[in-house]
């Protein structure tokens, strides 16, 4: 009986319904955009910050680099060349640790033992300064003598040296040490292999390196070919492709063939860190601080406060403004389903004052009204889910740019940084991500949820006005 009467009054008040179904689909479809389009800023960033972290990369642990003198003498970089007759070139490299003070490496060890640490590895960053060129010869020109006569012994002029110099070029690039026994943790990870291979756990002191490809491409270098760091010839191995647009560096190389080249034997800059549990992020980050003193943990949340760009201000409308207005749009819906539902149910106090008199009492005329806004919350929550699907669709296929703006490596221009947090860069560089708006199985289930209250309070506003009608009403419709 329920059901059919149910149907029945459903069928002859198929405009009501609709509007009612269209009220609540307005607001659950926006919710559905907008909380989907945040996923997207969500994802978004998680690119940028790959590109500083790198993929399964919780947080990293770094010791800030010691001030430096007055002078800074200790960190000049020198060059010498010998005396040659200048017709061959000459070069000199200079490696450096770049960014950060360095560690010992069993802080890595320390960091692993470390409740809720998953796994942990060690990196090397390095700066190269490579100077080639040559000297040219200059030609020593003797004066003519002046005055005096023949054989009677005249002034001679000191001689010159004219022409010669020297022409040199610098080429500055970043270089960093990976642990290659695991391969899954590190800035490395961030990019793709495009060209030839990784490297594998038997290269751990192998010369051999992977190369950005932008980097390769710049220098017209490719698989197979070398490149000379300090006279050792590493072999390319691979060329990468960042995900995000940017690489951690211009160079990777293996972590002991890194700490060799710099001096820096057991020593790395930054410890990537994963931890067991996505939830167990800050604990991790607090246990570390107390027993690894004086390092800086970074977590992947402190580097999201420092991107800025056209990205973070989409995403701070998505979760400030999107939020509050599809809050105001949800509240509205209801609110009119509610007063809709009520201003239906007036309209009907012949049929429901009828109905009691017949016998039916006030529970059951309230379980019919509410049986029938619950089916006009159901109709809009699918109506509402079309239309969210259909925003979510229209964000992605439009796939608009956003710019976000992170910290960059080093100085004069480089391309590469490495990851490790904020206060280690000295520059910015900008990528360019593509927005997506991905709509989750929970986005779904908080729309069936939302259609679901949208009916229970439009039927709770109808339900009260129809409980309060009394057989006598029904009989003052009478005509």
């Amino acid at each position: 009986m329920f059901f059919t009467y149910l149907r029945r009054e459903l069928r002859r008040r198929r405009k009501a319904a609709l509007v009612i179904a269209l009220g609540l689909a307005l607001g659950i479809g926006l919710v559905i955009t907008v909380t989907s389009a945040s996923a997207g800023m969500r994802v978004a960033q998680g690119k940028v910050l790959q590109s500083l972290y790198g993929l399964g990369t919780d947080m990293t642990v770094t010791k800030a680099a010691a001030a430096q003198g007055s002078t800074g003498a200790a960190e000049r970089p020198k060059f010498n060349f010998g005396a040659t007759d200048g017709s061959k070139e000459q070069s000199s490299d200079r490696v450096m640790v770049q960014g950060f003070q360095s560690l010992p490496a069993s802080v890595v060890t320390q960091v692993t033992g470390q409740k809720g640490v998953d796994d942990a590895v060690g990196g090397l960053s390095l700066r190269v300064l490579k100077v080639s060129g040559q000297f040219d010869r200059g030609q020593f020109k003797q004066g003519q003598s002046t005055g005096g006569r023949r054989g009677t012994g005249g002034t001679q002029p000191p001689g010159e040296v004219q022409g010669g110099g020297a022409q040199f070029d610098v080429n500055n690039y970043s270089v960093y040490g990976v642990d290659v026994s695991k391969p899954t943790l590190g800035p490395l990870t961030s990019s793709k292999i495009t060209s030839g291979v990784s490297f594998t756990t038997a290269q751990s002191n192998t010369a051999v390196a992977v190369l950005d490809s932008s980097y390769a491409k710049e220098n017209k270098l490719a698989v197979g070919g070398t490149l000379t760091i300090k006279a050792v010839k590493y072999k390319v191995i691979g060329i990468a492709t960042a995900d995000s647009g940017d690489s951690a560096a211009n160079v990777y190389i293996p972590l002991t063939q890194a700490q060799t080249l710099a001096d820096a034997k057991d020593k790395v800059t930054t410890v990537y860190v994963k931890a067991t549990d996505s939830q167990q992020i800050d604990g991790v980050k607090s246990a570390i601080q107390k027993n690894v003193p004086g390092t800086t943990v970074t977590t992947s949340a402190d580097l999201a406060s420092t991107v800025s760009g056209s990205l973070s201000t989409a995403s701070d409308l998505a979760t400030n403004l999107g939020k509050w207005l599809s809050i105001a749009v949800l509240i509205a819906a209801f609110l009119v389903a509610g007063l809709l539902t009520s201003s239906a149910v007036s309209r009907r106090v012949r049929e429901f004052g009828t109905l009691k008199a017949l016998g039916w009492k006030s529970r059951r005329v309230t379980g019919q009204v509410m049986g029938e806004a619950l089916v006009n919350g159901l109709i809009g929550g699918v109506l509402g889910i079309a239309l969210g699907l259909g925003g979510a669709y229209l964000i992605t296929a439009i796939s608009p740019t956003l710019t976000a703006s992170v910290a960059s490596g080093g100085g004069g221009g480089d391309r590469g940084g490495f990851g490790g947090g904020p206060g280690r860069r000295s520059a910015t560089k900008a990528l360019d991500i593509a927005l997506t708006a991905p709509v989750s199985l929970g986005t779904i289930a908080l729309a069936v949820g939302l259609a679901v209250a949208g009916g229970l309070i439009a039927g709770t506003f109808g339900g009260w006005r129809a409980s309060r009608l009394r057989p006598a009403d029904a009989l003052r419709r009478v005509e």
